[in-house]
């Protein structure tokens, strides 16, 4: 995952002018910087992580089916979904934006929340895979598996480095864009090339795999229905390609090469999860696989049939910092988006406290908060598995709800929107955005009540406990930035915050309602800001685009007002 907030922001600060069309091809041409095999390469980055391989290793060759049709009902629909909406509403907000445009500032915070606490709920799980990681450094693989399993050492190592990474944060974006840029290379390329050659090299020199082969392996087995409910958890592998979905207007054809490289970037996305899983599958029996262990028992036992040995701790410690690196950078991305909500006004003031770097200090130190918290968890349950398990499911199950809002929020701003200039548009029109978001939303769906069963494959203590924290957790996590838009206040909004309006704000409508702007933003805020300077006697902010007060704005259609914002006393976004 990657935050593409700043890049989202400097598009919103276009002018308000429109250009001809000869020039806003040669202004394409002019900003066409990212190619289409770079394009995919991103999004490969920004979604592969190796830390779940384990828990799809336990389908064999059936994995491959899983993947497939998370790539299918999911991946796809994700890009090509989020590409429309990321090219029509560019400005600052990401899904906060899109939803809010479809369904109201209520339900953009909702999505905007589900984001920021997923995210915090999926730190322990990453960390426990670099806790992992870090006890498989040593030299005795019996210790170092002793070590691994100790439910002390997993929380120590968890805090210890989450805590360290906030601070890292704290201090801005400059202090660890190094580090997140070659931690992704050195953390996560380089082992998945060196766990796929290895794997296969096993497997192609004559030895025998831990997996039954043949055809009719790759079809799952679907009379034993929990077997459905790790695989839910691969939507979760996919998620983030949403994430590079603002580059689209950096590529020279959007309409041609932004698919074919979404096309790319998901074969890719799969060959690697599947030769990955599979490779993990060939030499680690079904019945040792262990979720948070497998990873780098499958490297150890690689290396030492390759007789090299020890390059175990090597790949450890490599994988350590492919983890870290990812937590760097994600400590301060959705802080950062819930922080230009909260001062847009939807959060106290006491949230919107930023330090010298425009950090928000304590939205960041309550998510580091909420991730000890978690992080207890491992005290509580039977075993560092099953807490695991709880916890990567709670993320999934928040993170598909944001893509539940998402999905419907493209559809619907079809009818609601439908003259929203749109660079990218999911292709064969209404009916192709009706395919494309319905696969998705219904794929999302299937996937988030699956995420409530208990797997048979790992022991969680009571099935009643693990389906009672899920659902507790969720609804708690759901209802919550419900009530706090319900209690929010007018002072609460800062007035220089610099979210733009709603579309439907700005036309003096309510969502829902179908809107005929038929050009961006930036444009519509500038004719809205003219008029009400105009109705004054005083000049317009955007000369030449402004209607005058009391006379028909574009084709005749009313002027434009702004609508007032919460500070005002309305209920509407800013």
């Amino acid at each position: 995952m990657t935050d593409s907030t700043s890049s989202s922001d400097s598009t919103a600060s276009t002018g308000s002018s429109v250009p001809s069309g000869d020039q806003a091809k040669a202004k394409a041409k002019q900003t066409a910087k990212i190619t289409i095999g770079a394009l995919a390469v991103m999004n490969i980055v920004a979604v592969v992580s190796l830390r779940g391989l384990p828990a799809e290793a336990e389908y064999g060759l059936s994995s491959i089916f899983y993947y497939v049709l998370a790539a299918v009902v999911f991946l796809i629909p994700v890009s090509l979904v989020a590409a429309e909406l990321a090219t029509g509403w560019p400005e600052q907000g990401g899904v906060f934006r899109w939803v809010g445009e479809a369904f109201g500032p209520r339900w953009a915070f909702v999505a905007m929340f589900m984001l920021f606490i997923e995210v915090s709920i999926w730190f322990p799980t990453v960390l426990t895979f670099g806790a992992v990681s870090l006890a498989y450094t040593g030299t005795d693989q019996n210790l170092d598996a002793q070590l691994s399993g100790n439910k002390a050492f997993v929380l120590a190592v968890v805090l210890v480095v989450y805590w360290l990474a906030t601070f890292i944060a704290f201090r801005g974006a400059s202090a660890f864009s190094k580090v997140a840029q070659w931690g992704g290379i050195v953390g996560t390329i380089i082992p998945a090339a060196v766990l796929i050659v290895l794997g296969f090299s096993y497997y192609f020199a004559g030895n025998t795999p831990q997996i039954e082969m043949g055809w009719g392996e790759l079809v799952p087995d679907f009379s034993n229905f929990s077997n459905v409910v790790l695989a839910a958890s691969i939507f979760l592998f996919y998620a983030g390609m949403e994430m590079n979905a603002i580059h689209v207007k950096e590529v020279k054809n959007p309409t041609r090469d932004y698919p074919l490289a979404v096309l790319i970037a998901a074969l890719g996305t799969v060959v690697i999860f599947v030769l990955g899983t599979l490779a993990i599958a060939f030499v680690v029996p079904q019945a040792d696989i262990n979720l948070t262990q497998s990873l780098l028992t499958s490297y150890n036992d690689m290396f030492e049939w390759a007789g090299i040995g020890w390059a175990g701790p090597i790949i450890a410690a490599m994988l350590l910092i492919g983890v870290l690196a990812g937590v760097v950078t994600w400590v301060a991305g959705p802080s950062s988006g819930l922080l230009a909500v909260a001062k847009a006004g939807y959060l106290p003031r006491f949230w919107q406290r930023t330090n010298k770097h425009g950090m928000g200090v304590h939205i960041m130190l309550f998510q580091a908060l909420v991730v000890t918290a978690l992080g207890l968890v491992y005290v509580v349950l039977p075993s560092v598995q099953a807490a695991y398990q709880i916890l990567s499911q709670l993320t999934v199950i928040l993170y598909l709800i944001m893509y539940l809002l998402m999905f419907g929020a493209a559809m619907y701003l079809r009818y609601t929107q439908p003259n929203r200039p749109r660079p990218y548009r999911v292709p064969g029109g209404e009916a192709g955005m009706w395919v494309v978001g319905g696969i998705g939303f219904l794929g999302s769906l299937m996937a988030f009540i699956f995420s409530f069963i208990p797997p048979d494959q790992i022991s969680v203590g009571s099935p009643a406990l693990y389906v009672g924290i899920l659902a507790g957790g969720a609804a708690f996590f759901f209802i919550l930035p419900l009530v706090i838009y319900a209690l929010r206040k007018p002072h609460w909004r800062d007035p220089a915050n610099s979210f733009a309006p709603f579309t439907w704000e700005l036309e003096h409508r309510h969502p829902g309602v179908q809107t005929q702007s038929s050009v961006p933003t930036a444009v519509l805020t500038d004719r809205a800001l003219g008029a009400a300077g105009s109705s004054a006697g005083q000049p317009g902010t955007a000369a030449g685009d402004a209607p005058a007060a009391g006379q028909p704005g574009e084709a005749g259609k009313p002027p434009l007002r702004p609508r007032p914002g919460p500070a005002m006393g309305g209920s509407a976004a800013p």
